[in-house]
């Protein structure tokens, strides 16, 4: 995301210093920090006839950073180191934290967030010339291999035999990760003023049948746009999304303690059993297998682009 393609509204990019923003809500899913820059898309790497299969990339805002909606004629994969990006993709948000790459297919409208530090990689993917493909946006494995991989093919001096075999081994490892973490928005006019505010707010804890009277809605009606929309129950989807917000807040280095606290769970065991329900391990299993694939990255001596 880092760099974009044309604004799909028809805005010209701006050629001057990004905006910085205030505090409001952001269209990267969670509520801007006051510093963050705003950015809106430049032009593809190389440009459209770019020579090569895949063109890699690195960069460290040094800042929290938002993009605008913005798509791309290729197809793109995004991941990042020592942080975390929010992305939204159509009616989906999906959290991009170490070992977890996004795909987002060329034409797929989408806006994103990176936390301060984080170091952001992304690759770009020549539609007609990548033989793989996916049925939408999806989250990817980042593998240290794979990771490796693009890393490499970031440079820009490597003899073309060698360029095509290792883009033939990325399309080799490129697979989904598991589980896909995506959360569905409702699309439903009932239940979207929810999803948008716990968004802005995942601590908000109004029950379903507070959130009904201060709608003028029964809870049934509430709970069924839920259900039908996202296939989760109101107090499913709300979870997933604190877990989804963990994520970002682990990923900055935040204590599993105080992040359950800056959630509004009263007990840390709540929050791990919570964080187990929705990611299948542990906040320390899931963060300490990352860890670790990034550490083996780093010794191999790729992790610099």
């Amino acid at each position: 995301m880092s760099v974009t393609e044309a604004d799909p509204s028809g805005r010209r990019p701006s050629s001057g210093t990004p905006a910085l923003s205030g505090g409001g809500a952001g269209l990267g899913a969670w509520r801007r920090e006051p510093s963050t820059l705003v950015k809106q898309a430049a032009a593809l790497p190389g440009g459209a006839a770019a020579p090569f299969v895949i063109i890699a990339e690195s960069h460290v805002p040094g800042a929290p950073t938002e993009w605008e909606p913005h798509a791309h004629p290729a197809h793109e994969l995004v991941w990042v180191r020592c942080g975390a990006m929010t992305a939204r993709v159509g009616d989906r948000v999906f959290t991009v934290s170490e070992g977890c790459g996004l795909w987002v297919p060329t034409g797929e409208v989408h806006a994103g967030r990176l936390t301060a530090k984080a170091e952001l990689h992304t690759a770009f993917f020549a539609p007609d010339r990548t033989p793989v493909a996916f049925g939408g946006p999806t989250a990817i494995a980042m593998t240290p291999v794979l990771e490796s991989l693009l890393l490499h093919l970031a440079r820009t001096d490597i003899e073309a035999g060698a360029r095509a075999r290792a883009e033939a081994v990325v399309f080799d490892v490129l697979e989904p990760a598991r589980p896909q973490l995506a959360l569905q928005l409702p699309g439903d006019a009932r239940a979207d003023v929810i999803a948008e505010a716990l968004l802005r707010d995942p601590t908000d804890d109004r029950s379903l049948e507070e959130w009904a009277r201060d709608l003028g809605v029964s809870p049934r009606t509430i709970s069924r746009a839920f259900r039908t929309a996202t296939g989760l129950s109101f107090a499913q989807w709300r979870q997933s999304l604190r877990i989804h917000r963990a994520l970002t807040l682990l990923s900055e280095g935040c204590e599993v303690q105080d992040a359950s606290e800056r959630l509004g769970y009263a007990q840390t065991s709540t929050f791990i059993d919570a964080f187990r329900r929705v990611m299948g391990t542990t906040p320390g299993t899931y963060f300490g297998a990352s860890r670790t694939a990034a550490d083996r990255n780093a010794v191999s001596g790729v992790r610099k682009s």
